[in-house]
């Protein structure tokens, strides 16, 4: 069953699935279409007639993306227009934990690394650069270079450690290894309009190309899904009538995606059997 969850007067930016449980995911949004205002961060659980909300937090800046950690099912990072990060605990009503500053501009991407007994996050922002970060310390451990314009999203890959793709507004997609910073493995011209979101396919049992999927979503109001060993679009995906800002395949059901837009819906589907 598909079901909606409105982000009333704010508009979304990021939806993430939770690691732990499969029905609770998380999602970020903006006043004013995150050019001025405030952030709101919503914690969500999919029930069987409806999206019900269990906790809300407000940042007093945009904010435009969240990841869930690893080690922890009750922590989250979020990603703000001032250039900062934050940890919340969202067991807590305050929920704020720690703030992080060091991109020069907007942040628009944070990533929790899926190796458990690391604390690795990635970030991509508006000053063109990715980061790499270790939550229990307070600096960068690296940065990387290449693209020419926004990155808009970074998401480690689920299969290969140290590996991880990022999207900019100049329409690429890109994949990465994290230990070698001055260079990018692969780059894909994704879309004719800047890439704004993407993500990895957690797992497909009946492929063998599974680590290969990977979704990206436009300023086209689009998801399109991409074989990157092939670096051909497998789907299409139109589902909004507004930008198409954040993604994210579902760990614990094949298939199933959510995404969010500026028309203020959050949707949650399944993808074609196409892998």
């Amino acid at each position: 069953m598909n079901s909606s969850f409105r982000t009333k007067s704010r508009h979304g930016y990021s939806v993430k699935f939770s690691p732990y449980m499969h029905n609770r995911l998380a999602c970020v949004s903006s006043q004013y279409y995150g050019i001025a205002g405030c952030g709101t961060l919503y914690v969500l659980d999919n029930q069987p007639n409806q999206i019900a909300l269990t906790q809300i937090y407000e940042w007093n800046n945009g904010l435009f993306d969240v990841a869930w950690a690893e080690n922890n099912e009750n922590i989250l990072v979020t990603a703000a227009g001032d250039g900062s990060l934050q940890v919340w605990d969202v067991t807590q009503q305050q929920g704020l934990l720690k703030i992080f500053k060091e991109h020069e501009k907007e942040v628009n991407s944070v990533d929790w690394s899926q190796t458990r007994n690391e604390q690795l996050i990635l970030t991509g922002s508006w000053d063109t650069f990715v980061k790499l970060w270790d939550i229990t310390q307070d600096k960068s451990l690296a940065t990387f270079g290449g693209h020419s314009s926004i990155v808009y999203n970074v998401s480690w890959s689920p299969h290969v450690p140290g590996c991880f793709a990022s999207c900019s507004g100049d329409h690429t997609l890109r994949v990465w290894d994290c230990k070698n910073p001055r260079s990018c493995a692969i780059i894909i011209p994704a879309h004719d309009e800047e890439v704004l979101a993407s993500d990895w396919c957690k797992y497909n049992e009946a492929s063998p190309f599974n680590g290969a999927i990977l979704a990206s979503a436009s300023y086209d109001f689009t998801v399109k899904l991409w074989n990157i060993q092939k670096q051909i679009c497998l789907q299409t995906v139109e589902n909004h009538s507004e930008f198409v800002y954040g993604l994210d395949f579902n760990l614990h059901i094949p298939g199933q995606m959510a995404d969010c837009s500026w028309d203020e819906l959050v949707h949650i589907y399944h993808t074609e059997p196409v892998f």
